[in-house]
């Protein structure tokens, strides 16, 4: 269980953030400096360089957000450039793509941050123009990645994976961004018959529908049913949208816990919370039925899964805050002490995942600054303090990549331990001392947030457009 320091404060990360984006500006020209664009997206390091991965190309976004994150940061203009290049030349295809769950990851983290830089002036936009192209790519993006619909009984429906109609995935959680922004711009998603479709709708219904069947509540639904644990994936009978199976794709087992897909969940969930607070009651009156346009349920449902799953969370990381990849890896059964002291990232039985740890803590932020900002007797100030004490171990050695020639920036992650995908190095038993796009990007993430709320910044928020 993750050993929470109650007294540390962002300012007293100041340090450790502030080098992590020095480390961080080397690192993003060393890929810059090497890749070959015609090899497609670089996804995860082997030793130490970044290298592809076919399934999707979800982390293309991940490799020009955090170029965007850089300049946010540090004010230097090669960093966006390379941000606002990367995005004119390669993400147009990612706004289009039918085929996947993953716009809020690829779109958001492009044309989402550009957008924000110019609302707060951090980008000279002269006759609008740019901030114009990112509305429409947004508006586009939202639609697109609602359009992938799988509708179910009572009200209900999901945005279906690239397994197909059949198939939820935890992830998602975090790519409702896309949806929320394109409402949030004015857009709507035009159906059969013109039938207009509300993109807040189809949020709502998306993360109802995840909540019920993806998060456990510890209410005896099968014999595995802890409160705050996810499914990787949910899977129903699209044809007459009856639930089956809980599934995994890069979990141990359906009825164990992805850490990663977890951590989606966990920011996922909190991240939204923060988004819908923003909204008026009147906007909840594209409630398909669920809650009947009550603003103040769908706030406690949302609070309700996020302080779940975070809990979870907080239960399930070493005392340092990184989890193992997955809570049934049958390694730690050899590994009885695990969750009673640090971290091993160079164990011999089982991977943690360090890019685990810098989403959920993002979202274990989040939710307690949401919660604090209700003014109730919350538990606010314990998941600020939890975030803290993760970004405190992930901020620094063995987490933090100081070698200039490893091209990642946060070690010890972990892509797909069923397929073996992850690279273990000489005299490992398990792979270790590895990057990922997405870890790398989330660490930048999270410390970001650190930063501007130490130093008293405009808190950082995709919905600030």
């Amino acid at each position: 269980m993750l050993k929470i320091n109650t007294t540390i404060t962002p300012q007293d990360l100041v340090p450790k953030a502030e080098n992590l984006f020095e480390l961080s500006a080397k690192k993003i020209r060393s890929i810059e400096d090497s890749w070959d664009d015609s090899r497609g997206t670089p996804v995860f390091t082997v030793k130490g360089q970044y290298s592809v991965r076919g399934w999707t190309e979800w982390t293309q976004g991940f490799r020009f957000g955090s170029a965007l994150l850089q300049y946010d940061v540090t004010n230097d203009l090669a960093f966006l450039e390379l941000g606002l290049q990367g995005t004119y030349k390669h993400m147009a295809a990612h706004v289009s793509h039918t085929g996947v769950h993953d716009h809020g990851f690829n779109n958001v983290s492009t044309y989402g941050n550009i957008l924000r830089l110019i609302r707060e002036g951090r980008i000279q936009d002269g006759k609008g123009g740019l901030a114009e192209t990112c509305i429409f790519a947004l508006k586009m993006s939202g639609a697109v990645q609602a359009s992938r619909w799988t509708p179910l009984p009572e009200h209900l429906g999901y945005i279906h994976s690239f397994n197909g109609s059949h198939s939820l995935f935890v992830d998602t959680m975090r790519s409702l961004r896309a949806l929320a922004l394109s409402h949030s711009l004015g857009h709507i998603l035009m159906g059969e018959q013109d039938d207009k479709i509300s993109l807040l709708a189809r949020l709502l219904q998306h993360a109802e529908t995840t909540a019920r069947y993806t998060v456990y509540w510890g209410e005896g639904r099968d014999g595995y049913d802890v409160r705050g644990r996810t499914a990787h994936e949910s899977i129903f009978n699209a044809k007459n949208g009856s639930y089956r199976c809980p599934g995994t794709q890069q979990g141990y087992s359906p009825f164990s816990t992805w850490t990663r897909g977890l951590a989606w969940a966990v920011l996922g969930y909190a991240e939204q919370l923060e988004y819908l607070n923003t909204l008026s009651d009147e906007d909840f009156g594209c409630d398909p039925g669920i809650f009947n346009g009550d603003k103040s349920l769908w706030m406690k449902r949302f609070a309700y899964a996020a302080e779940a799953t975070a809990e979870f969370f907080i239960s399930c990381a070493a005392t340092d805050g990184i989890p193992y990849w997955d809570t049934g890896s049958p390694g730690l059964a050899i590994m009885p002490d695990w969750a009673d002291r640090p971290s091993d990232p160079f164990n011999d039985f089982e991977p943690v995942d360090s890019s685990a740890a810098a989403i959920a803590a993002q979202g274990l932020l989040r939710l307690g600054n949401y919660l604090n900002g209700k003014h109730e007797d919350s538990k606010g100030d314990h998941y600020i303090q939890a975030a803290l004490s993760v970004a405190d171990t992930l901020f620094a050695e063995p987490y933090l990549s100081v070698d200039e020639n490893h091209q990642g920036l946060m070690l010890h992650s972990i892509y797909h331990r069923p397929n073996g995908w992850d690279y273990t190095p000489p005299g490992q038993k398990v792979p270790c001392g590895e990057s990922s796009m997405w870890g790398d990007y989330h660490a930048r993430e999270l410390a970001l947030m650190v930063l501007r709320e130490a130093q008293g910044k405009p808190y950082y928020a995709f919905y600030y457009i």
